[in-house]
């Protein structure tokens, strides 16, 4: 039974569900099975919660039976261990120093307050680099999680517990977070879809605040009816958040078949301002996305927002970036009422850390000025020309813009790895393995990474889609006429729960 249940995405087993046809406790103890089974090989789920599961599942019966349930009742779910936290659970970000004193949080995140009034029933939580702070899932405190494509390779990170397990069929859908690609880094090394929401799309409440700038939270899943339908279930504003994207005009999974119309796509390959080297199985896969989408009637040009190409970008970036690292070490040893030395967390952290603290505030604030006006420069590429947009450019008007997700396949496991002593070399390496997904981050654009190609060994390799602020309904139109054209979801990987 379990290996059929794990062909389905979250929204056909909610289906199944509704018929009868099988219940939430059946659901979950077929994941469960799935999990002993296949995540030794991955080191995916950390956090088991498996009886307090199958307890859930049993009152989401009654309340399915009692026509109070929500879209994806019943479905087993895995939650990413960071931001997103839930009342009596273990929650400790990839940190040694949390995981040591066993650390659980008291209530619910707004987003996990939602997923679970969506129906949702979280089996477990999924590993995650410390903080999450680069695009591999190999924390000292947990272990490397292993790509199911390649146990040798990354699952990319930070979401990668969770993009591993989805990829192998332990669960058809987990939640993931991006703060620079950490959402799209590993569906496209896993061969999922990922969607990064527009800044303000969902909720990081009650907790996080300065990280609202960058970070969007939504999952990695399968399918083009999957994403749009979690994006229907968590999105909307909560008291106090600090951004708030343009509502809908009506249900983000309504825009699952609709006609985009004829669409003009820059197509950009070459990493911006030419800071890495782009590999030839990346450049091939956003070129045949390219053709892929002239074959439906879009018209697919060589152009991007010249803005991207600005030097300044990695140096503002890292300045907002290792004050988020501070902040955050800070506010741990305030809530453990612990302070955190550098021989607490792993070396690239305390770094970052301390590369913040030696920053003076109208520098960090000169970052934040550059980037926040540099987004206003990028933004104009897609507005019409009589927008008003200034200044007016022919090189405007564009509906998407079309590049690799990543400089490169799957990397092998260790390749952001420091030497001792200089412990943000494997960081600036892994700037140049991500150089498409951070500014959409700092912009708050929408972007999705679609598993659209594979290299000659069979890794996945995604190409990733931006669309303006607020313009999710766009992408997903797009995508889901990508997904009809060449469907993605019947190929799996090598390890895996069907395999």
């Amino acid at each position: 039974m379990s290996d059929a249940l794990g062909e389905h995405d979250a929204t056909g087993l909610a289906a199944l569900v509704r018929a009868g046809d099988v219940t939430p406790l059946e659901l979950v103890d077929a994941a469960i099975e799935r999990i002993e089974l296949v995540d030794p090989q991955l080191n995916a789920v950390i956090h088991p919660r498996f009886e307090r599961a199958r307890a859930e599942a049993a009152e989401a019966a009654e309340r399915a039976r009692a026509g109070d349930a929500g879209p994806f009742a019943g479905v087993p779910f895995l939650v990413k261990d960071i931001t997103c936290h839930q009342a009596g659970e273990p929650f400790h970000e990839g940190m040694r120093f949390l995981r040591d004193r066993q650390w659980r949080e008291d209530g619910d995140s707004y987003l996990a307050a939602r997923f679970r009034t969506a129906g949702l029933i979280t089996v477990g939580r999924t590993n995650t680099p410390e903080l999450g702070i680069v695009p591999t899932t190999e924390p000292v405190a947990y272990g490397a999680t292993r790509n199911p494509w390649d146990p040798s390779r990354s699952p990319g990170g930070s979401s990668g517990g969770s993009a591993a397990a989805v990829a192998a069929g332990l669960v058809p859908a987990a939640h993931a977070n991006d703060g620079a690609g950490s959402i799209r880094i590993p569906a496209s090394a896993c061969g999922l879809v990922g969607l990064k929401p527009s800044r303000g799309r969902t909720s990081l409440g009650p907790n996080a605040s300065f990280s609202a700038l960058v970070v969007a939270e939504h999952v990695v899943c399968r399918t083009m009816r999957d994403s749009a339908a979690f994006l229907d279930a968590v999105c909307g504003p909560m008291p106090g958040d600090l951004y708030v994207a343009p509502p809908p005009v009506r249900p983000f999974r309504a825009e699952i078949g609709a006609d985009p119309g004829r669409l003009r796509i820059g197509l950009l390959t070459a990493a911006p301002g030419g800071l890495a080297v782009v590999q030839p199985d990346c450049v091939t896969a956003a070129e045949d996305a390219g053709r892929l989408l002239e074959t439906l009637g879009h018209h697919v040009e060589v152009s991007h927002p010249t803005a991207l190409d600005l030097p300044d970008w990695t140096a503002h970036f890292l300045s907002l970036w290792s004050a988020g690292v501070a902040l955050s070490l800070d506010g741990w040893s305030a809530r453990t009422g612990e302070r955190i030395g550098a021989d607490d967390v792993e070396p690239l952290t305390w770094a970052l850390a301390e590369l913040a603290r030696a920053l003076p505030t109208p520098a960090l604030l000169r970052s934040l000025d550059w980037l926040l006006k540099t987004t206003r420069l990028v933004a104009e590429w897609w507005e019409p020309p009589d927008s008003g947009a200034s200044p007016a450019s022919s090189d405007c008007g564009f509906d998407l813009l079309l590049t690799p997700t990543l400089a490169e396949p799957p990397v092998l496991l260790g390749t952001f790895d420091s030497p001792p002593g200089n412990p943000l070399a494997g960081f600036m390496r892994a700037a140049s393995f991500t150089p498409f997904t951070p500014p959409f981050n700092v912009t708050g654009q929408p972007a999705i990474s679609l598993p659209l190609s594979r290299t000659a060994a069979g890794l996945p390799v995604g190409v990733q889609l931006v669309a303006a602020y607020g313009r999710e309904d766009v992408l997903l139109r797009v995508a889901a006429q990508l997904e009809a054209a060449d469907p993605w979801d019947n190929v799996r990987p090598p390890i895996g729960a069907g395999a």
